[in-house]
Protein backbone atom coordinates (compact mmCIF):
# COMPACT_ATOMS: atom_id res chain seq x y z
CA UNK A 1 0.00 0.00 0.00
CA UNK A 2 1.24 3.48 -0.85
CA UNK A 3 1.77 5.44 2.36
CA UNK A 4 0.96 9.01 3.38
CA UNK A 5 3.31 11.37 5.23
CA UNK A 6 1.39 13.93 7.28
CA UNK A 7 3.49 17.04 7.95
CA UNK A 8 2.80 19.78 10.48
CA UNK A 9 4.66 23.08 10.19
CA UNK A 10 4.65 25.16 13.36
CA UNK A 11 6.20 28.25 14.91
CA UNK A 12 5.16 29.84 18.21
CA UNK A 13 1.80 28.07 17.99
CA UNK A 14 1.31 26.73 21.50
CA UNK A 15 -2.33 27.89 21.45
CA UNK A 16 -3.16 25.77 18.40
CA UNK A 17 -0.74 22.87 17.96
CA UNK A 18 -2.33 20.39 20.36
CA UNK A 19 -5.69 20.33 18.62
CA UNK A 20 -3.89 19.68 15.34
CA UNK A 21 -1.94 16.76 16.79
CA UNK A 22 -5.04 15.33 18.50
CA UNK A 23 -6.97 15.33 15.21
CA UNK A 24 -4.15 13.36 13.60
CA UNK A 25 -3.73 10.87 16.43
CA UNK A 26 -7.51 10.34 16.53
CA UNK A 27 -7.51 8.73 13.07
CA UNK A 28 -8.92 5.21 13.00
CA UNK A 29 -6.10 4.28 10.61
CA UNK A 30 -2.67 5.16 12.00
CA UNK A 31 -0.69 3.67 9.12
CA UNK A 32 1.03 6.91 8.15
CA UNK A 33 4.23 8.79 8.86
CA UNK A 34 3.88 11.88 11.05
CA UNK A 35 6.42 14.70 10.88
CA UNK A 36 6.54 17.97 12.82
CA UNK A 37 8.79 20.77 11.56
CA UNK A 38 9.16 23.57 14.11
CA UNK A 39 10.94 26.84 13.36
CA UNK A 40 12.70 26.94 16.76
CA UNK A 41 9.68 28.29 18.63
CA UNK A 42 10.24 30.56 21.59
CA UNK A 43 7.01 29.65 23.42
CA UNK A 44 5.68 26.31 24.64
CA UNK A 45 5.18 24.82 21.17
CA UNK A 46 8.06 22.36 21.37
CA UNK A 47 6.95 21.10 24.79
CA UNK A 48 3.54 20.26 23.32
CA UNK A 49 5.17 18.41 20.42
CA UNK A 50 7.42 16.49 22.84
CA UNK A 51 4.34 15.43 24.80
CA UNK A 52 3.31 13.30 21.80
CA UNK A 53 6.85 12.28 20.82
CA UNK A 54 6.09 8.55 20.98
CA UNK A 55 3.80 8.87 17.94
CA UNK A 56 5.78 11.50 16.02
CA UNK A 57 8.12 9.78 13.57
CA UNK A 58 10.28 12.85 13.05
CA UNK A 59 10.44 16.05 15.11
CA UNK A 60 12.74 18.82 13.93
CA UNK A 61 13.11 22.17 15.71
CA UNK A 62 15.54 24.60 14.11
CA UNK A 63 15.48 28.08 12.54
CA UNK A 64 14.15 28.34 9.00
CA UNK A 65 13.57 31.01 6.38
CA UNK A 66 9.81 30.99 6.62
CA UNK A 67 6.78 28.82 5.96
CA UNK A 68 7.72 27.47 2.54
CA UNK A 69 11.30 26.80 3.55
CA UNK A 70 9.91 24.69 6.39
CA UNK A 71 7.48 22.95 4.04
CA UNK A 72 10.30 22.15 1.63
CA UNK A 73 12.23 20.72 4.55
CA UNK A 74 9.32 18.54 5.63
CA UNK A 75 8.61 17.36 2.10
CA UNK A 76 12.26 16.50 1.60
CA UNK A 77 12.37 14.44 4.81
CA UNK A 78 9.11 12.59 4.18
CA UNK A 79 9.49 8.91 3.31
CA UNK A 80 5.86 8.29 2.38
CA UNK A 81 4.51 8.16 -1.17
CA UNK A 82 2.19 11.13 -0.52
CA UNK A 83 2.65 14.39 1.37
CA UNK A 84 -0.16 16.07 3.26
CA UNK A 85 0.35 19.36 5.11
CA UNK A 86 -1.84 19.78 8.19
CA UNK A 87 -0.20 22.77 9.84
CA UNK A 88 -0.52 24.11 13.38
CA UNK A 89 -4.11 25.21 13.98
CA UNK A 90 -5.48 23.10 11.14
CA UNK A 91 -7.15 19.74 11.74
CA UNK A 92 -8.18 16.57 9.97
CA UNK A 93 -11.95 16.87 9.87
CA UNK A 94 -12.94 13.57 11.51
CA UNK A 95 -11.31 10.28 12.63
CA UNK A 96 -12.29 8.33 9.49
CA UNK A 97 -10.61 10.59 6.91
CA UNK A 98 -7.29 8.75 6.53
CA UNK A 99 -9.03 5.37 6.40
CA UNK A 100 -11.42 6.55 3.67
CA UNK A 101 -8.56 8.17 1.80
CA UNK A 102 -6.55 4.95 1.65
CA UNK A 103 -9.58 3.17 0.19
CA UNK A 104 -9.40 5.41 -2.87
CA UNK A 105 -5.66 5.32 -3.58
CA UNK A 106 -4.56 3.25 -6.58
CA UNK A 107 -1.09 2.80 -8.12
CA UNK A 108 -1.97 5.59 -10.59
CA UNK A 109 -3.19 8.12 -8.01
CA UNK A 110 -1.14 11.31 -7.76
CA UNK A 111 -3.56 13.81 -6.21
CA UNK A 112 -6.46 13.53 -3.77
CA UNK A 113 -8.57 16.57 -2.89
CA UNK A 114 -11.75 17.51 -1.10
CA UNK A 115 -13.57 20.30 0.71
CA UNK A 116 -12.61 22.21 3.85
CA UNK A 117 -14.26 23.84 6.84
CA UNK A 118 -13.04 27.28 7.90
CA UNK A 119 -12.51 27.52 11.67
CA UNK A 120 -11.67 30.42 13.99
CA UNK A 121 -9.01 30.57 16.72
CA UNK A 122 -11.24 28.57 19.04
CA UNK A 123 -11.69 25.84 16.44
CA UNK A 124 -15.33 26.72 15.82
CA UNK A 125 -16.59 26.00 12.30
CA UNK A 126 -17.36 29.17 10.32
CA UNK A 127 -18.63 27.44 7.21
CA UNK A 128 -17.73 25.21 4.27
CA UNK A 129 -15.11 26.79 2.01
CA UNK A 130 -16.90 25.89 -1.22
CA UNK A 131 -20.06 27.56 0.06
CA UNK A 132 -18.90 30.74 1.78
CA UNK A 133 -16.24 31.63 -0.80
CA UNK A 134 -16.47 31.77 -4.61
CA UNK A 135 -14.35 28.60 -4.86
CA UNK A 136 -16.84 26.02 -6.08
CA UNK A 137 -15.14 22.64 -5.98
CA UNK A 138 -15.29 20.63 -9.23
CA UNK A 139 -15.51 16.84 -9.06
CA UNK A 140 -13.12 16.51 -12.01
CA UNK A 141 -10.33 18.90 -11.13
CA UNK A 142 -7.95 20.01 -13.92
CA UNK A 143 -4.97 22.31 -13.59
CA UNK A 144 -6.66 24.92 -15.76
CA UNK A 145 -9.43 25.17 -13.15
CA UNK A 146 -6.86 26.97 -10.99
CA UNK A 147 -6.81 30.00 -13.33
CA UNK A 148 -8.37 32.24 -10.66
CA UNK A 149 -6.10 31.07 -7.85
CA UNK A 150 -6.49 28.76 -4.86
CA UNK A 151 -9.46 26.64 -5.87
CA UNK A 152 -8.64 23.82 -3.42
CA UNK A 153 -7.58 24.61 0.13
CA UNK A 154 -4.02 23.38 0.61
CA UNK A 155 -4.96 21.44 3.75
CA UNK A 156 -7.34 19.31 1.66
CA UNK A 157 -4.92 18.66 -1.20
CA UNK A 158 -2.73 15.54 -0.91
CA UNK A 159 -0.08 14.89 -3.56
CA UNK A 160 2.28 12.07 -4.41
CA UNK A 161 5.96 12.89 -4.09
CA UNK A 162 6.50 11.88 -7.70
CA UNK A 163 4.56 14.96 -8.86
CA UNK A 164 5.20 17.37 -5.95
CA UNK A 165 7.69 20.14 -6.80
CA UNK A 166 9.81 22.20 -4.44
CA UNK A 167 7.84 25.15 -3.08
CA UNK A 168 8.62 28.57 -4.55
CA UNK A 169 10.11 29.72 -1.29
CA UNK A 170 10.01 33.51 -1.80
CA UNK A 171 6.43 33.60 -3.11
CA UNK A 172 3.46 33.94 -0.71
CA UNK A 173 1.27 32.13 -3.26
CA UNK A 174 3.68 29.21 -3.49
CA UNK A 175 0.88 26.84 -2.47
CA UNK A 176 -1.08 27.82 -5.60
CA UNK A 177 1.97 27.19 -7.78
CA UNK A 178 2.57 23.86 -6.02
CA UNK A 179 -0.98 22.65 -6.59
CA UNK A 180 -1.03 23.67 -10.25
CA UNK A 181 2.29 21.92 -10.88
CA UNK A 182 1.06 18.76 -9.15
CA UNK A 183 -2.09 18.74 -11.26
CA UNK A 184 -0.14 19.30 -14.47
CA UNK A 185 1.98 16.23 -13.76
CA UNK A 186 -0.70 14.01 -12.19
CA UNK A 187 -1.68 10.76 -13.83
CA UNK A 188 -4.84 10.35 -11.75
CA UNK A 189 -6.68 12.96 -9.66
CA UNK A 190 -9.20 11.67 -7.11
CA UNK A 191 -12.10 13.71 -5.73
CA UNK A 192 -12.94 12.91 -2.10
CA UNK A 193 -16.68 13.34 -1.52
CA UNK A 194 -16.27 14.21 2.16
CA UNK A 195 -14.83 17.14 4.09
CA UNK A 196 -11.11 16.50 4.48
CA UNK A 197 -9.80 19.20 6.80
CA UNK A 198 -10.47 22.22 8.98
CA UNK A 199 -8.46 25.33 8.11
CA UNK A 200 -7.57 28.00 10.64
CA UNK A 201 -8.24 31.31 8.89
CA UNK A 202 -5.91 34.29 8.91
CA UNK A 203 -2.73 32.90 7.35
CA UNK A 204 0.36 34.75 6.15
CA UNK A 205 -1.21 35.74 2.81
CA UNK A 206 -4.03 37.51 4.65
CA UNK A 207 -1.57 39.39 6.83
CA UNK A 208 0.54 40.55 3.86
CA UNK A 209 -2.28 41.11 1.38
CA UNK A 210 -0.53 43.48 -1.07
CA UNK A 211 2.49 41.24 -1.50
CA UNK A 212 0.23 38.19 -1.69
CA UNK A 213 -1.69 39.70 -4.61
CA UNK A 214 1.54 40.49 -6.47
CA UNK A 215 2.87 37.00 -5.83
CA UNK A 216 -0.37 35.40 -6.99
CA UNK A 217 -0.09 37.37 -10.23
CA UNK A 218 3.43 35.97 -10.71
CA UNK A 219 2.16 32.43 -10.23
CA UNK A 220 -0.75 32.84 -12.64
CA UNK A 221 1.51 34.49 -15.21
CA UNK A 222 3.90 31.55 -14.96
CA UNK A 223 1.17 29.03 -15.77
CA UNK A 224 -1.38 31.00 -17.83
CA UNK A 225 0.69 33.75 -19.45
CA UNK A 226 0.49 37.55 -19.08
CA UNK A 227 -2.98 37.95 -20.60
CA UNK A 228 -4.31 35.01 -18.65
CA UNK A 229 -3.03 36.48 -15.38
CA UNK A 230 -4.40 39.95 -16.14
CA UNK A 231 -7.76 38.54 -17.17
CA UNK A 232 -7.91 36.42 -14.04
CA UNK A 233 -7.27 39.38 -11.76
CA UNK A 234 -9.94 41.45 -13.49
CA UNK A 235 -12.41 38.63 -12.83
CA UNK A 236 -11.20 38.30 -9.22
CA UNK A 237 -11.61 42.07 -8.70
CA UNK A 238 -15.19 42.23 -9.99
CA UNK A 239 -16.10 39.04 -8.15
CA UNK A 240 -14.74 40.52 -4.94
CA UNK A 241 -16.62 43.79 -5.38
CA UNK A 242 -19.86 41.90 -6.02
CA UNK A 243 -19.40 39.77 -2.93
CA UNK A 244 -18.53 42.74 -0.73
CA UNK A 245 -21.68 44.54 -1.86
CA UNK A 246 -23.98 41.53 -1.47
CA UNK A 247 -22.49 40.44 1.87
CA UNK A 248 -22.34 43.86 3.45
CA UNK A 249 -18.62 44.45 3.36
CA UNK A 250 -17.44 40.89 4.00
CA UNK A 251 -15.63 38.93 1.28
CA UNK A 252 -16.62 35.55 2.72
Amino acid sequence: MRKISIITITYNAEAFLERTIKSILAQTCQDFEYIIIDGKSKDGTLAIAEKYRSRVDLLVSEPDKGLYDAMNKGQGMATGDFVWFVNAGDEINDPSVVEKMYQQITPETDVLYGDTYFVNNEGEIQGLRSVITPHRLPKDLQWRDMNLGMLVCHQSFIASKRVAPVYWQENLSADVDWEITCLKKAQQVVYLDFVVAKYLTGGISNKQLKRSLIDRYKVLQKHFGVFGAIGAHIQILFRGIKLIITKGGKYW
